[in-house]
């Protein structure tokens, strides 16, 4: 299973220190803007999601060729 954490800059050698002593942990730091990606994405599914269900309105692609 994979978690992402956000921690605050003055705890995160502690936490990643904390986390290494962990025998069945592994980590792997990420770049912020791979983070922000992934955010994107998981954002990106949940409307997906919720358009699937009905709860979200989409446009039509008449009106997003308006748009450009």
């Amino acid at each position: 299973m994979k978690v992402l954490l956000d921690i605050k800059d003055d705890k995160f050698d502690f936490v990643m220190e904390l986390l290494g002593n962990l025998k069945y942990v592994k980590t792997e730091t990420i770049t912020p803007e791979k983070a922000e990606l992934i955010s994107e994405i998981k954002e990106a599914v949940s409307n997906l999601n919720e358009a699937k269900k009905g709860k979200l309105k989409l446009k039509s692609a008449q009106e997003l060729l308006d748009e450009l």
